[in-house]
């Protein structure tokens, strides 16, 4: 699949999902529904219903405008990046994420897509620091230069905003990094011509003149070592036997 195929795919994934929050708000809206039973309560049984279905929901439509374009374009890099653990992921997140916050939250209803966001965010952050290749360090940067703010909201800022979704979401986003980075296949790298092996390639200025200095080279250390003083088995050297010989 190539590039723009590729990515296409991954843009049109993301949206439909944002647009299925659109949609689930809407209807809220429209037939004035109360979606609250549908979010996590911390440790209690009905709350335990929302670690599947508070990430569908949520509280206003600020809060769902302030979610959708940073799960557009995180959700959007994650389908595209990484292919084989993309499901792992965004499963892991959400479930897990789910979880922390109904054990450890405030008692509160918590709801809404931005443990998601959180989740994503730290996974692409986490697994290009492993992974270390252009592709992974790329869409590491872009997450971060449009989303770095994420690090700071999993500590608790405003009363009205559950950062718990927030922490547990990056907790899960990292854990699954640790656990997946090696899942996906590195990206070829392109090899150019001046990058292969050149211990058979002469060089495109001098052509083969450095093998006629290294055999001259070699040459002359050879005739150093053959008129070099040497030492017989007399202990006499050969100019001291000439001097002998002259007189």
């Amino acid at each position: 699949m190539n590039f723009s195929k590729r990515l296409s795919n991954s843009i049109l994934a993301s949206s439909g999902f944002v647009l299925l929050l659109w949609c689930i708000q809407s209807a809220e809206i429209l037939f004035s529904l109360d979606m609250h039973m549908f979010a996590v309560y911390p440790q209690r049984l009905s709350g335990a219903l929302g670690v599947i279905t508070a990430p569908l929901i949520h509280g206003s439509l600020q809060h769902l405008f302030s979610n959708s374009l940073p799960l557009l374009i995180l959700l959007t890099a994650l389908i595209y990046g990484y292919p084989k653990t993309r499901y792992k992921v965004l499963a892991s997140v959400w479930i897990l994420s789910g979880i922390g916050v109904w054990l450890f939250a405030r008692e509160s209803y918590h709801l809404g897509a931005s443990g998601m966001t959180h989740g994503i965010f730290f996974y692409l952050l986490v697994v290009g620091i492993l992974r270390r290749d252009k592709s992974s360090i790329g869409i590491m940067m872009i997450a971060f230069f449009m989303y770095g703010g994420m690090t700071m909201s999993i500590f608790p800022r405003e009363p009205g905003i559950s950062f718990e979704y927030h922490l547990f979401g990056g907790i899960s986003g990292a854990l699954a990094a640790l656990m997946w980075f090696r899942l996906d296949p590195k990206p070829q790298v392109k090899r150019y011509t001046w990058e292969r092996d050149g211990s058979d390639m002469d060089d495109p200025i001098i052509q083969d003149q450095w093998r006629d200095d290294v055999e001259q080279s070699r040459q002359f250390e050879s005739e150093l070592t053959r008129h070099t003083f040497s030492i017989d088995v007399d202990g006499t050297t050969e100019v001291e036997k000439d001097k002998h010989a002259n007189k």
